[in-house]
Order: C-alpha cells, then structure tokens, then sequence
C-alpha cells in the first residue's frame, strides 16, 4: 500500500510538472504569435512603398506560393498522424510520419530558400525599398521558425532511435506537434496576405 501511494504521489508530481512546461510552452507560442502580429502589421503598412520598383504582383509566383502550402499542409496532416502513432506508442510508424513531415518541411523550406535567392539575384533584396524590408523580415522569420522546427524534430527522431518511445520523448512530440501546426496557420495567413492580397 505503502509502494502504491508512492508511486501514485510521483505520477501526481510528474504530471504537475508537465502541466507547467505545457503551460510554459503556450506562453512561448503567444509571445511569437505577437511577433507575427507585428510583422503582419508592419508589411501591411509597407506593402505600398515600393520606391518606384516592382510591386509584389510584378514578383510573386502564385503557383510556387500555392505549391508551398499545399507541402505545408500536407506536413501538418502527417505530424498530426505521428501524433497519433506517438500516444499509442507506436514507434515505428511515429518515425515514418514524423519522418515524413521531416521531409516535406525540408522540401518547403528548399523553395522558400529558392525565391529569396532568386528575388537576390534580380536585385530585389532587403535593402531595396521598405516593402521588400517587410516582406523578407516577415516569410524570413517564418522561415527560421521552420528551420528551427526542423532541428528540433530531427533531434527528437534522434532520441526515440537511441532511446525508444518513451513518455517524456511523447510529451516533447506533443509541443513540437502544436508547435508545427502553429507554424502552418501562421502560413496561410502568409499566403492569404502577402501572395494572394499582392493581387488584388
């Protein structure tokens, strides 16, 4: 009996700590969610103030912005699935979807890398006119938060291989999964406001 309450008192303890790292990491995604409101603020304010040079109509591809979204929220689905594979502890499968979203994070991040480059080599860079300023600040930021993202999800992958699936790697799979899913609505607000609105 004596064992029993032990045991239930540790569990008790573990989840309180759980809660407070949960909480923790909610604070963490409404502080960047008010660094996104800012940049989405500050490229509205912007958008205009070309200088005279190409508005973004004249530079987006709306079918490679589209091409990344649709990558994008396939990678949301498929984390969404380890999720689930994840709380059944089942681990193979948890390294396919993950390992899956792994993949198509990477190949979104590759065409984000691509335009940048591209809009540099023609010129356009973040010194050009105070839109450009804007709009690299903004889908860079959003870029880093991928990369970051990516780090993250290959180290966690790292450790179940080494470790196995354990409780506290499931727990980091949950933050890391809210963590994606919030990077993918950030996203299409992204192509909604900057791609789509350049042409309207």
């Amino acid at each position: 009996m004596v064992k029993e309450h032990v045991l239930s008192h540790k569990e008790l303890h573990e989840e309180a700590a759980d809660d407070r790292v949960m909480f923790g990491f909610w604070i963490y995604l409404m502080t960047d969610l008010l660094i996104f409101s800012v940049l989405f603020a500050t490229y509205s304010v912007l958008h205009t103030r070309t200088l005279g040079g190409a508005p973004g109509s004249a530079l987006f591809s709306r079918p490679l912005a589209l091409t990344e979204t649709l990558i994008l929220l396939t990678s949301s689905f498929t984390c969404g699935i380890g999720m689930i594979m994840a709380r059944q502890r089942k681990q193979a499968q948890t390294l396919v979807w993950f390992g899956l979203t792994f993949i198509l994070g990477l190949a979104f991040l590759s065409l984000e890398l691509r335009e940048f480059s591209a809009f540099i080599h023609e010129g356009h860079t973040l010194q050009t006119n105070a839109f450009l300023s804007s709009f690299f600040v903004l889908v860079g930021t959003h870029g880093l938060h991928i990369t970051s993202g990516l780090l993250w999800m290959g180290i966690t992958l790292g450790y179940i291989v080494k470790r196995g699936l354990n409780a506290p790697l499931v727990r980091k799979l949950a933050m890391l999964s809210l963590f994606w899913h919030f990077l993918d609505i950030v996203w299409i607000f992204i192509f909604t406001i900057v791609y789509m609105g350049a042409y309207t």
